[in-house]
């Protein structure tokens, strides 16, 4: 059962990509400040703080979603971000590319918890993460298990 949004594998993914593009930008140039820095510093953290919020909110399917989307969207800002700073060569081709997957993954996992609001929205002790991963591969092997399938301990 997940009692807090800190344990959601989503919110842990985009916490540490959030840290991973705060250490790099601080090598950043002092005019790219206020720009590009602050903007991919502040959608990266967005995308996390927003899926805490859509945890507190998870009892209202619409607020949820909304929230979750919110989270999506940040995430699409920083790739777009990430895009801008590979351009300037702030980045290297390796960093780009794992934190573009990382992105890619975790845009997957909002848009499987937003398509899939029973599993996630109801009473805290009937909320359950399935295993594996989410992500955006339609393997059926890797499809999560509906809430009502959970026998209680």
């Amino acid at each position: 059962m997940v009692e807090s949004f800190r344990e959601l594998r989503v919110y842990k993914e985009a916490f540490q990509a959030a840290r991973t593009i705060f250490r790099c930008t601080e090598s950043w140039p002092k005019e790219e400040r206020y720009a590009l820095t602050d903007q991919i510093r502040r959608s990266s953290r967005s995308v996390f703080a927003n899926v805490a919020e859509a945890w507190r909110k998870r009892r209202y399917p619409k607020h949820f979603i909304s929230k979750l989307s919110d989270a999506d969207a940040e995430a699409a800002e920083t790739r777009a971000w990430l895009d801008a700073a590979l351009d300037h060569s702030y980045i290297d081709q390796q960093t780009y590319d794992d934190l573009d997957a990382t992105y890619d993954q975790i845009s997957g996992s909002l848009v499987k918890m937003m398509t899939n609001t029973d599993q996630w929205c109801g009473p805290a002790d009937q909320v359950r993460e399935d295993q594996p991963v989410y992500d955006t591969d339609t393997n059926p092997s890797q499809t999560p298990t509906p809430p009502d399938a959970h026998t209680q301990p």
